[in-house]
């Protein structure tokens, strides 16, 4: 049976559909945002404030969001940010139709999506675990990473033709998407069981954290995955690579851009049909290191096709690294600490992300854009070797499900 017959199973085609959709929404807004806020400011910076302004509500919202996802109903918790999304992305539809748009309304409306979205991505991760068999988590979380890099490909290109009919219909057509993904979770069949509430101290709180730091396999998982994305990040100088150095126009960029999301997601397609089962921690740093080598032939090379071909097994090699890494969290992790873990986790990959922007520019500002590329790659490849060392038993681990066979072979005792 191949894995994606997952989407046979009605409940599991609910949630994946509303992902679908959610995902689609989301990426044709931030077309319309980012295009509107420079349409408005003409500034570089502004663009940059409307990232910083989701992103901070994640930050400083990582200890609650947590606790909430492990004490309350998480499909709650998502339809209740599903609904703040859609009337948020409608107060942006309404405000072009009345011509009162303005900058200070988009940060604000950029705000409400950061806390929307901080509150929503701890109880995502830890209710698919609740939807589907351990020993299909790897599938289901291939399946999903498969559709999620769809929609960053289509959804920017669909959402740019929509805003030429008027930025209004692009949010209103986000926001039906919101919606109607919500309406496929309401049908979602999810038993939650109720916890006796924990005292809300700070041990608690931190508790995702501390379980990260004391678990080797999901603390060299996280961090190795965070190294790469911190020192590889070589798609945030696209733009300079594209005219400096392949002195290639505006499609030239579209096409490295879309390159490594179309290599994960045919490395998703694969994995969801042909799941990894052996030697998942060796895979794991050996794709790593895939990836910082297709970092370097990326910063050496002068030719589009190459940097192309580059990037599209960057995109690959990171995909892997993705799904080992999201299954083993979740499966080394218990359903009651799920949401302070996942909360944990999501700061280490958006930190990289952000971090591995400023990293890059600041290295090209100082050594040139090749150089700053190629030592990117090259300290990836450092990390790879380092970890193998300092985290054996993540080199070492086999199976996506080894903890939790050798939990129950010890509980039987």
């Amino acid at each position: 049976m191949t894995d994606t017959s997952l989407l046979k199973d009605n409940n599991f085609f609910r949630f994946f559909s509303g992902q679908i959709l959610s995902t689609f929404a989301f990426q044709m807004l931030s077309v319309g945002i980012g295009w509107q806020m420079y349409d408005l400011t003409g500034s570089a910076l502004s663009l940059g404030l409307v990232g910083l302004a989701q992103f901070l509500p994640q930050l400083l919202l990582t200890l609650v969001v947590g606790h909430i996802a492990d004490q309350y109903n998480r499909l709650t918790i998502i339809l209740a940010c599903r609904a703040l999304m859609a009337l948020t992305v409608l107060t942006l539809a309404i405000g072009n139709l009345y011509h009162q748009m303005t900058p200070h309304l988009i940060y604000g409306c950029a705000i409400a999506l950061g806390i929307s979205r901080s509150f929503e991505m701890p109880a995502l991760q830890a209710l698919v675990p609740n939807l589907v068999p351990s020993n299909r988590l790897a599938s289901a979380m291939a399946l999903m990473a498969s559709a999620r890099e769809a929609m960053v490909i289509a959804g920017p290109a669909i959402g740019g033709f929509i805003y030429l009919l008027g930025p209004d219909v692009l949010y209103a057509s986000s926001t039906l998407c919101f919606v109607l993904s919500g309406l496929f979770l309401y049908r979602l069949h999810y038993n939650h069981t109720v916890k006796a509430k924990a005292p809300v101290t700070l041990t608690y709180l931190l508790g995702g954290l501390t379980y990260i730091r004391r678990n080797p396999v999901v603390m060299g998982s996280i961090s190795l995955d965070m190294f790469a994305v911190l020192l590889g990040g070589a798609t945030a100088l696209l733009p300079i690579v594209a005219k400096d150095i392949l002195e290639t126009g505006p499609w030239g960029l579209g096409i490295l851009r879309s390159a490594p999301a179309l290599g994960a997601v045919v490395m998703s397609i694969y994995l969801a049909r042909r799941p990894l089962k052996r030697n998942v921690g060796k895979i794991m740093l050996r794709a790593v290191a895939i990836f910082g080598v297709a970092t370097i032939v990326f910063g050496l090379s002068t030719n589009l096709y190459l940097s192309v071909f580059a990037l599209f097994m960057l995109g690959m090699a990171d995909m892997i690294s993705v799904v080992i890494r999201s299954t083993l969290v979740q499966l080394e992790t218990p359903d009651e600490m799920r949401g302070r873990v996942s909360a944990a986790n999501s700061i280490f990959i958006g930190s990289s992300n952000q971090l591995g922007e400023f990293e890059s520019g600041a290295t090209a500002a100082l050594f040139g854009t090749v150089p700053a590329i190629v030592i990117g790659g090259v300290g990836t490849l450092v990390v790879v070797g380092i970890w193998t060392f300092i985290f054996p038993s993540l080199a070492q681990r086999d199976t996506m499900e080894a903890h939790i066979t050798n939990k129950a072979n010890t509980s039987t005792k």
